[in-house]
């Protein structure tokens, strides 16, 4: 056993302090068990689909029945203004992301309870396991990506070089669902009503973000306050880069980022500050 392995099993687990060192160490020891970080990743996405029997196709159903239903009722029932696109690929543009962030929040929020058996018999970084499904919704973004592009080829509208942009746009989106599954995880240990009113909120939350909607509808006098929401900016980016080949909006994106960026060291300073109990209390 080489010096490596001795300090990876022997941890201290000091007293809560809300210290900015929390993030550093946390990051470190993060980086030591990326082995586990990866094999409970892939465990999570081959459980998500076993023994089902559509298998990962259900990754791509979810996003796809939302646009079938959404399509029926906002572009022939209601005639919802959609910037030019066919509806479906308007709606299914929006939906892509938002279902990544709310699959990543909803799951995320109560992993650490669901697996309090572990917690409580062995050491590992807990942000471990609410990053393991927030990696395996991004997966399953991956994977409903490719009915986009289906949809695409099938009402003609082609891709342009801006499409590239939806790499950064979609980092926003994974460092704020990141955010938001460390605060709620661990507030779930707690406090159990998180995962009670999940639903309730990420419904809310959708109709807060231009999924159903354009972003140019959104009255003039509410546009900064709607664009601290950073979902909003991630989709109305990406309709901008994959439907309109035009370049980012940084004026709704850039308030999204900034609150994303302060929100991630706090969140994961919280969380890093309540692992300590977590064992005590889950």
């Amino acid at each position: 056993m080489n010096a490596s392995d001795e300090r990876r099993r022997t941890k201290i687990i000091r007293p809560a302090t809300f210290s900015p060192l929390a993030i550093v160490r946390g990051v470190r020891d993060l980086i030591q068990y990326r082995d586990l970080l990866l094999t409970l990743t892939m465990h999570r996405i081959n459980v998500r689909y076993k023994q089902s029997a559509l298998g990962i196709a259900w990754a791509v159903l979810q996003p796809l029945l939302l646009m079938i239903v959404y399509t029926i009722i906002f572009s022939v029932v209601v005639k919802m203004p959609h910037e030019g696109a066919p509806y479906a690929v308007f709606i299914y543009a929006a939906l892509l992301p938002w279902t990544f962030f709310s699959t990543a929040v909803a799951t995320s929020a109560t992993s650490l309870v669901a697996h309090n058996s572990l917690i409580t018999k062995v050491y590992f970084p807990r942000e471990i396991l609410p990053l393991t499904y927030v990696l395996a919704a991004f997966f399953d973004f991956l994977i409903a990506s490719v009915i986009l592009l289906a949809l695409l080829c099938f009402y003609h509208v082609s891709l342009a070089a801006s499409a590239l942009l939806v790499c950064p746009i979609m980092l926003v989106a994974f460092l704020f669902s990141l955010a938001i599954a460390l605060l709620l995880s661990a507030f779930q240990v707690r406090f159990r009503d998180i995962g009670i009113a999940m639903s309730l909120l990420l419904q809310l939350w959708m109709y807060a973000t231009p999924v159903v909607y354009p972003y140019s509808i959104v009255p003039e006098r509410f546009v900064f306050w709607y664009s601290l929401n950073p979902m909003a900016g991630v989709v109305e980016n990406f309709r901008r880069v994959i439907l309109r080949h035009e370049p980012m909006n940084m004026g709704v994106l850039l308030p999204g980022l900034i609150v994303c960026l302060l929100l991630l060291p706090l969140a994961y300073l919280y969380f890093k500050t309540s692992e300590a109990t977590m064992a005590d209390v889950i």
